[in-house]
């Protein structure tokens, strides 16, 4: 693909480097002169130390046959108006970050793809590190759903159960579903069924409509949790 990046910033620089690593055609529009000089030594990629609202800039990143447009600064502002004239482009996919939750409504509007408050998001991430530590990995979905990977530690209730029995003894909720089980000796997950048995050190992927609270997270084994 070829991906337009607005931004070499704290955002910015991970994004680029994924880019580029998956063998993307990448153009860098950053501003500030250190960020633009920096990204250019560190990534094989075009970088344009110029002001992403100009049209004339967009022009020279060759907005026209990019398939992608990615902003990513600080300010909501600057990246309204950077997807403003993605569009006059007709760049195929525009997203931006948003980082006051009021201005979403505006950016829905004009049709553009988001991710609300990224900073919001590492802080949750981070104390979710703390709160819950036998979650190894997570996603919220909405406001309350969550998908999450969990060990089955030695004597969780789910141990050497199929997951029909588990539900059926009312250990796994309605609101819960195992999606898929990875295992050691496994070279690839397990797409489980109902005659799929939990082992002790299986690590599941779970989605919870309630969420991985301790009610959730003690039948997998981590009553831990629930000392909070």
């Amino acid at each position: 693909m070829y991906i337009i990046i607005i931004g070499a910033g704290d955002i910015g620089t991970p994004l680029i480097d994924i880019a580029t690593k998956s063998g993307n055609e990448v153009v860098v529009i950053e501003r500030d002169e250190l960020r633009a000089n920096r990204a250019a030594d560190q990534f094989d990629c075009l970088v344009l130390n110029a002001d992403a609202t100009s049209k004339e800039t967009l022009a020279d990143a060759g907005a026209e046959q990019a398939d992608a447009l990615i902003s990513t600064t600080d300010q909501d502002a600057t990246n309204v108006m950077t997807c403003l004239l993605a569009k006059e482009f007709e760049v195929p996919a525009i997203l931006s970050v948003v980082h006051n939750p009021e201005h979403m409504g505006l950016f829905e509007q004009i049709g553009v793809n988001t991710m609300q408050n990224p900073q919001q998001l590492i802080a949750e991430y981070l104390y979710r590190a703390v709160a819950r530590p036998a979650i190894v990995d997570y996603m919220r979905i909405g406001e309350d759903a969550e998908v999450f990977e969990i060990a089955v530690t030695e004597g969780a209730p789910v141990a050497g159960k199929t997951l029909q029995e588990a539900t059926q003894e009312g250990l796994i909720l309605d609101e819960v579903l195992v999606v898929a089980i990875e295992r050691e000796e496994e070279d690839h997950p397990i797409t489980p069924r109902g005659d799929t048995t939990i082992r002790a050190g299986d690590l599941l992927t779970v989605y919870s409509g309630v969420g991985a609270d301790p009610e959730i997270t003690d039948i997998f084994g981590h009553y831990e949790d629930s000392e909070e």
